[in-house]
C-alpha cells in the first residue's frame, strides 16, 4: 500500500510542477538576450518538495518541451529552443533540481536555504556558459549579459522559494 501512495504522489507533483515550470516560462520580463520568467523559483521549489524525485518533472518537462508541446517560455517548442540562447538555463535546471533535492533534507537550515541560492547559481551558470558557446559572444560578455543581470532576482526567488517550502514542508 505505501508503494502505490508514494507512487500516486510522485506523479501527482510531477504534473503540477510541470504545469508551474510551463507557467513560469509564460510570466517573463522580455530582456536580451534571455528574459527573466519565474521558472527557477519552481524548479528549486520543486526540489525541496521533491528531494531525489525533483529531477524527474524537470527531465519531463524538457522531454515535452523538446518533442514540441509548448511548455517552454512564452510557450514555445522544439528543440531549436535548446539549442538557442535559454538552453543552458534548461539544463541548469536538472542540476539545480538534484542540488536542493539532495540538500535540502539536511537539519541544518543554513545548509538547506543556501542550497536553495547555490542551485540558482548552477542555473545561471550553466546559461551563461551556454551563451559563450551557442552565441557569438565572448565569455565575459556571455557572463556580463547571461548572468550578472539575473543575480539579484534570483536571489530573491531563492529567498521565496526557501520560505514557501519551509511552509509547505510542515504541512505535507
Amino acid at each position: 500500500m505505501y508503494g502505490d501512495e508514494e507512487r500516486t504522489k510522485t506523479i501527482t507533483y510531477t504534473g503540477i510542477f510541470i504545469a508551474l515550470f510551463a507557467v513560469g516560462g509564460y510570466i517573463t520580463i522580455p530582456m536580451i538576450p534571455v528574459p527573466l520568467t519565474l521558472q527557477t523559483l519552481f524548479v528549486i521549489l520543486c526540489g525541496a518538495v521533491m528531494r531525489k524525485k525533483a529531477v524527474i518533472p524537470v527531465l519531463l518537462y524538457i522531454i515535452l518541451g523538446t518533442l514540441g508541446l509548448p511548455v517552454f517560455h512564452q510557450f514555445t517548442a522544439g528543440p531549436g529552443v535548446l539549442l538557442g540562447p535559454t538552453g543552458g538555463y534548461m539544463v541548469g535546471f536538472i542540476f539545480a533540481a538534484l542540488i536542493v533535492g539532495y540538500l535540502y533534507g539536511c537539519p541544518n537550515r543554513f545548509i538547506r536555504a543556501g542550497c536553495f541560492f547555490a542551485a540558482s547559481f548552477v542555473i545561471l551558470f550553466a546559461g551563461a556558459l551556454w551563451l559563450f558557446i551557442s552565441t557569438p559572444m565572448g565569455l565575459t560578455e556571455s557572463f556580463l549579459l547571461g548572468m550578472a543581470p539575473f543575480i539579484p532576482g534570483d536571489c530573491v526567488k531563492s529567498a521565496v522559494a526557501f520560505l514557501i517550502a519551509e511552509r509547505i514542508n510542515d504541512r505535507i
